[in-house]
Protein backbone atom coordinates (compact mmCIF):
# COMPACT_ATOMS: atom_id res chain seq x y z
CA UNK A 1 0.00 0.00 0.00
CA UNK A 2 1.34 3.44 -0.93
CA UNK A 3 1.73 6.40 1.10
CA UNK A 4 -0.87 8.61 -0.33
CA UNK A 5 -3.67 5.40 0.31
CA UNK A 6 -2.31 5.00 3.59
CA UNK A 7 -3.41 8.36 4.28
CA UNK A 8 -6.10 8.42 2.94
CA UNK A 9 -7.66 5.24 4.72
CA UNK A 10 -6.42 7.09 7.61
CA UNK A 11 -8.50 10.23 7.37
CA UNK A 12 -11.51 8.48 6.49
CA UNK A 13 -11.07 6.13 9.06
CA UNK A 14 -11.05 9.77 11.62
CA UNK A 15 -14.11 11.24 9.61
CA UNK A 16 -15.84 8.34 10.60
CA UNK A 17 -15.30 8.18 13.54
CA UNK A 18 -16.04 12.34 14.31
CA UNK A 19 -19.09 11.26 12.59
CA UNK A 20 -20.04 8.47 14.97
CA UNK A 21 -19.25 10.56 17.83
CA UNK A 22 -21.49 13.42 17.01
CA UNK A 23 -24.55 10.90 16.05
CA UNK A 24 -24.03 9.19 19.51
CA UNK A 25 -23.62 12.90 21.46
CA UNK A 26 -27.02 13.86 20.47
CA UNK A 27 -29.89 12.14 22.67
CA UNK A 28 -33.37 12.35 23.33
CA UNK A 29 -32.61 12.40 26.94
CA UNK A 30 -32.45 15.56 28.47
CA UNK A 31 -30.22 15.18 31.39
CA UNK A 32 -27.21 14.36 29.13
CA UNK A 33 -25.28 16.81 27.97
CA UNK A 34 -26.71 17.29 24.72
CA UNK A 35 -30.12 17.56 23.32
CA UNK A 36 -32.50 17.39 20.37
CA UNK A 37 -35.17 17.31 22.01
CA UNK A 38 -37.98 19.82 22.33
CA UNK A 39 -37.17 23.65 24.21
CA UNK A 40 -40.12 23.91 25.45
CA UNK A 41 -42.61 21.74 27.45
CA UNK A 42 -45.05 20.30 25.35
CA UNK A 43 -47.89 19.76 28.57
CA UNK A 44 -48.09 23.67 28.23
CA UNK A 45 -50.38 25.12 24.94
CA UNK A 46 -51.19 28.61 26.09
CA UNK A 47 -49.46 31.37 27.90
CA UNK A 48 -51.12 34.41 29.41
CA UNK A 49 -48.82 37.78 29.93
CA UNK A 50 -50.58 40.35 31.88
CA UNK A 51 -48.29 43.63 31.56
CA UNK A 52 -45.40 43.75 34.48
CA UNK A 53 -46.01 45.62 37.49
CA UNK A 54 -43.79 48.50 37.37
CA UNK A 55 -42.00 50.06 40.58
CA UNK A 56 -39.62 52.63 38.33
CA UNK A 57 -40.19 56.22 37.56
CA UNK A 58 -40.11 55.12 33.57
CA UNK A 59 -43.57 54.00 32.89
CA UNK A 60 -43.32 53.41 29.21
CA UNK A 61 -40.75 50.22 30.03
CA UNK A 62 -43.59 47.77 31.22
CA UNK A 63 -45.78 48.73 28.01
CA UNK A 64 -43.03 47.81 25.67
CA UNK A 65 -41.71 45.30 27.62
CA UNK A 66 -45.43 43.59 27.23
CA UNK A 67 -45.24 43.93 23.61
CA UNK A 68 -41.69 42.40 23.07
CA UNK A 69 -43.03 39.75 25.16
CA UNK A 70 -45.86 38.51 23.44
CA UNK A 71 -44.04 39.11 20.05
CA UNK A 72 -41.35 36.62 21.43
CA UNK A 73 -43.39 33.93 22.79
CA UNK A 74 -45.89 33.77 19.87
CA UNK A 75 -42.49 33.77 17.11
CA UNK A 76 -40.02 31.44 19.02
CA UNK A 77 -42.35 28.86 21.64
CA UNK A 78 -44.98 26.78 20.75
CA UNK A 79 -47.06 28.48 23.07
CA UNK A 80 -50.05 30.93 22.14
CA UNK A 81 -50.88 33.97 23.58
CA UNK A 82 -54.05 34.30 25.55
CA UNK A 83 -56.16 35.88 28.31
CA UNK A 84 -55.40 34.61 31.96
CA UNK A 85 -59.09 32.69 32.51
CA UNK A 86 -58.26 30.46 29.26
CA UNK A 87 -54.42 29.99 30.02
CA UNK A 88 -52.81 26.74 31.14
CA UNK A 89 -49.80 29.39 32.29
CA UNK A 90 -49.47 32.80 33.09
CA UNK A 91 -45.90 34.86 33.19
CA UNK A 92 -46.19 37.45 35.83
CA UNK A 93 -43.57 40.16 36.73
CA UNK A 94 -42.44 43.62 38.22
CA UNK A 95 -39.89 46.16 36.77
CA UNK A 96 -37.94 46.50 39.70
CA UNK A 97 -35.20 49.14 38.22
CA UNK A 98 -34.33 51.16 35.42
CA UNK A 99 -31.15 52.64 35.49
CA UNK A 100 -29.27 54.83 32.95
CA UNK A 101 -25.53 54.26 33.50
CA UNK A 102 -22.69 56.49 31.57
CA UNK A 103 -20.28 54.03 29.50
CA UNK A 104 -18.69 57.12 28.06
CA UNK A 105 -17.61 60.55 27.29
CA UNK A 106 -16.31 62.60 24.71
CA UNK A 107 -12.40 63.97 25.56
CA UNK A 108 -12.97 66.96 24.04
CA UNK A 109 -16.45 68.01 25.54
CA UNK A 110 -17.01 65.60 28.16
CA UNK A 111 -20.70 65.31 27.53
CA UNK A 112 -21.60 61.59 27.66
CA UNK A 113 -21.12 59.42 24.58
CA UNK A 114 -22.61 56.08 25.37
CA UNK A 115 -24.89 55.36 27.75
CA UNK A 116 -26.42 51.40 29.23
CA UNK A 117 -30.21 50.93 29.43
CA UNK A 118 -30.72 48.97 32.21
CA UNK A 119 -33.54 47.16 33.35
CA UNK A 120 -34.02 44.78 36.44
CA UNK A 121 -37.46 42.70 37.11
CA UNK A 122 -38.45 39.61 38.98
CA UNK A 123 -40.82 37.05 37.56
CA UNK A 124 -42.60 34.21 38.03
CA UNK A 125 -43.97 31.59 35.28
CA UNK A 126 -47.16 29.90 37.22
CA UNK A 127 -48.76 26.24 35.97
CA UNK A 128 -52.45 27.63 36.57
CA UNK A 129 -53.80 24.60 36.70
CA UNK A 130 -51.54 23.14 40.01
CA UNK A 131 -50.94 27.09 41.02
CA UNK A 132 -47.33 26.27 41.25
CA UNK A 133 -44.45 27.90 40.01
CA UNK A 134 -42.59 26.54 36.94
CA UNK A 135 -39.64 29.45 36.39
CA UNK A 136 -39.27 32.12 39.02
CA UNK A 137 -36.00 34.56 38.72
CA UNK A 138 -35.45 37.38 41.11
CA UNK A 139 -33.47 40.26 40.11
CA UNK A 140 -33.31 39.54 36.54
CA UNK A 141 -31.03 41.97 34.65
CA UNK A 142 -30.56 42.92 30.78
CA UNK A 143 -29.31 45.91 28.93
CA UNK A 144 -28.59 48.11 25.82
CA UNK A 145 -26.28 50.68 24.77
CA UNK A 146 -27.31 53.62 23.29
CA UNK A 147 -24.96 56.85 21.52
CA UNK A 148 -26.74 59.72 23.57
CA UNK A 149 -24.29 62.34 22.30
CA UNK A 150 -23.43 64.22 18.10
CA UNK A 151 -23.61 63.15 16.15
CA UNK A 152 -25.90 59.98 16.52
CA UNK A 153 -27.86 61.56 18.93
CA UNK A 154 -29.88 58.34 19.20
CA UNK A 155 -32.99 59.04 21.67
CA UNK A 156 -33.54 57.65 24.94
CA UNK A 157 -36.61 55.71 23.25
CA UNK A 158 -34.36 54.28 20.93
CA UNK A 159 -32.01 52.26 24.22
CA UNK A 160 -35.58 51.55 25.97
CA UNK A 161 -37.02 49.77 22.61
CA UNK A 162 -33.51 47.64 22.17
CA UNK A 163 -33.57 47.06 26.34
CA UNK A 164 -37.15 45.60 26.47
CA UNK A 165 -36.71 43.43 23.39
CA UNK A 166 -33.40 42.42 24.80
CA UNK A 167 -35.35 41.53 28.18
CA UNK A 168 -38.16 39.95 25.98
CA UNK A 169 -35.60 37.62 24.75
CA UNK A 170 -33.76 36.59 27.72
CA UNK A 171 -36.97 35.90 29.89
CA UNK A 172 -38.45 33.97 26.72
CA UNK A 173 -35.26 31.83 27.02
CA UNK A 174 -35.79 30.93 30.94
CA UNK A 175 -38.98 29.68 29.53
CA UNK A 176 -37.07 26.93 28.42
CA UNK A 177 -36.33 23.75 30.41
CA UNK A 178 -35.04 20.45 31.24
CA UNK A 179 -38.43 18.86 30.27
Amino acid sequence: MSLPQMVTRALTGWILLLIAVSIVGCSADSTSSYSNGALYSKKYRTIALPIFKNSSQDRAVSFQLADALVKEVESTTPYKVTSEGRADTVLRGTITRVDLQNLSQSLATGLTEEMAFKVTVDFEWMDMRTGKPIVSRSGFQSSAVFVASLPNKQPIDLGRFAVTHQMARDIVANLQGEW
